[in-house]
């Protein structure tokens, strides 16, 4: 390739007087050629004019250092804002260096003196856009590890403020700066975090999200991974819980994977995330548990641990419509799990036909959500009546 020194000191001069002028014909063409760029504000076009310029006027230190030794990245883009690198992205950036090139080599060239000093601006020029290019490329690439390196911190402190059942005002602020939607409803599941680290766990989640179309956040609270899903279609959602995204149980390590419930906005991240620590806690009592698996299908477990909360739920979501139904389903149920859920004795001591108890247990089932033919369920109707006439007893007892 020819040498930079093949272009006299006079000739590198014509080209730096030219610069302003050149720069100004850029911004010109930029405009004629690139629709997007006419659209900008004035500022954001004012920062492109001053990269423009940079850019141009550049080729001249650049020329002078015989190529070596001079950081394009700060001569060029060191000129304008930050906040450029937001406004305008890589790919146009790329398009508005290819019309800057496109000037300097329809006019550079003809600054030289002889024919020989023609070729040797020409093919300067060539490896000049080259550098520029790779300039910018380095630059785009440095703004997107800051951003992500900043991106994960805000991440982490969100997925820790819901843990620690922070106020929603503060967890907003913080959801907002990453474009996340703080209200709509959310479910969080907690697991083991995988091998790997915690930057690798992250980068599973956010890839996986992507290619599901998702939006999450997530962190690594010591070995556990946390995930916070929103604004996904939980098609085939009932009583039991929603149909969750194919393959979320395949971003955790290995044992129980649990989820709470949906609930809205980022209070309601808070209580679900409570619900799903809880039933992790407790998980190790369910021999072959799904997995993933509700909270709320550990309810029993998690009463048995002490678990406030879960109580509560079982009194409000069990026991109070069964108590306050028209028809005799507490009675019904008692009779039922009194006789080891078996149909026809229980029918018998309550002196009505089996079909009108299979209609008793339907409606048991459609008011609580517990399957009263499932064993599993079985046992929740069972302690949350139990709970519920403790509350009862101790309600009267205190007046």
């Amino acid at each position: 390739m020819t040498d930079s020194g093949e272009i006299s000191t006079a000739t590198l001069k014509r080209v730096e007087r030219a610069a302003g002028g050149l720069a100004t014909r850029a911004v010109s063409m930029m405009d004629e050629r690139l629709p997007w760029f006419r659209t900008l504000p004035a500022d954001q076009r004012s920062w492109v004019t001053l990269v423009a310029q940079a850019g141009i006027s550049g080729y001249i230190p650049w020329a002078r250092s015989r190529n070596a030794d001079l950081r394009l990245t700060d001569t060029v883009f060191g000129t304008a804002p930050r906040d450029l690198l937001r406004v305008v992205s890589l790919r146009r950036t790329v398009e508005l260096v290819r019309v800057a090139i496109d000037i300097a080599e329809e006019h550079i060239p003809a600054l030289g003196a002889t024919d020989a000093e023609s070729t040797a601006l020409r093919d300067s020029l060539l490896r000049y856009s080259r550098e520029i290019a790779f300039a910018a490329a380095t630059v785009y690439a440095a703004a997107a590890e800051t951003r992500g390196a900043w991106d994960a911190r805000v991440e982490a402190a969100v997925v820790d403020g819901i843990i620690r059942g922070e106020d929603a005002e503060s967890l907003a602020s913080r959801a907002a700066a990453l474009g996340w939607d703080p209200s709509g409803p959310v479910l969080v599941v907690a697991g083991s975090a995988p091998l790997g680290g915690r930057i690798s766990a992250i980068d599973a989640v956010t890839e996986w999200a992507k290619s599901s179309a998702l939006t999450t956040v997530s962190g690594v609270q010591g070995s556990r991974l946390i995930i916070v899903l929103s604004a996904w279609n939980a098609a085939g959602s009932g009583v039991r819980g929603p149909q969750l995204p194919t393959g979320l149980e395949s971003l955790f390590g290995g044992g129980p994977v649990v989820h709470g419930p949906i609930s809205p906005g980022l209070a309601g991240a808070v209580s679900s995330a409570a619900a799903a620590l809880a039933g992790l806690r407790v998980a190790g009592s369910w021999p072959g548990m799904p997995r993933p698996a509700s909270s709320e299908d550990l309810l029993v477990e998690r009463v048995l641990a002490g678990d406030r909360t879960a109580a509560a739920g079982l009194r409000t979501d069990v026991y109070a419509p069964l108590a306050a139904a028209a028809t005799p389903l507490l009675e019904t149920l008692d009779a039922y799990l009194a006789h080891g859920a078996a149909l026809e004795p229980a029918a018998r001591s309550l002196f009505v036909h089996p079909n009108t108890l299979r209609y008793r247990l339907h409606r048991i089932g459609d008011l609580t959500g517990r399957d009263p033919w499932n064993p599993r369920d079985v046992a929740v109707l069972r302690v949350a009546v139990i709970l519920g006439r403790q509350e009862r007893a101790d309600s009267e007892t205190s007046t």
